[in-house]
């Protein structure tokens, strides 16, 4: 689970900032569900992070933000993580995707501190 935190979380750019609630909200869904729900949920939230980061990759872009390469290579390489987890979460398996939910606290705490904390300051000039 995430424990939302302003002080943490909020970046200042408000369509950031609502996206990455949302992203909170469909992580701590999948604590505790089950069967069915677990991948209904898991589902919802490879569909939200495909949109969550084309959103993030299409400000990147608009902006010129001179770290867009390394921004949109992170994006790719959870995107491909979800991806491959859903086809096993789909087939009964869910253990890895379990097993990743419980590294994804620790993971989006520094991508928001670091690369979308970065993108924030840039869009705010």
């Amino acid at each position: 689970m995430i424990e939302w935190n302003d002080e943490q979380f909020l970046l200042g750019v408000e369509e950031m900032d609502e996206t990455h609630r949302e992203f909170v909200e469909r992580v701590n869904r999948l604590d505790g569900a089950k069967g069915e729900a677990f991948a209904a949920a898991f589902g919802e939230l490879l569909a939200h992070t495909r949109e969550h980061f084309a959103n993030e990759d299409r400000l990147m872009e608009e902006s010129r933000f001179a770290a867009t390469t390394e921004h949109r290579g992170e994006h790719r390489r959870v995107l491909a993580d979800l991806e491959r987890l859903n086809g096993r979460v789909a087939a009964g398996r869910p253990a890895m995707a379990r097993a990743y939910l419980a590294e994804v606290p620790n993971w989006f705490r520094h991508h928001a501190a670091t690369m979308d904390s970065a993108l924030a300051a840039h869009l705010k000039r």
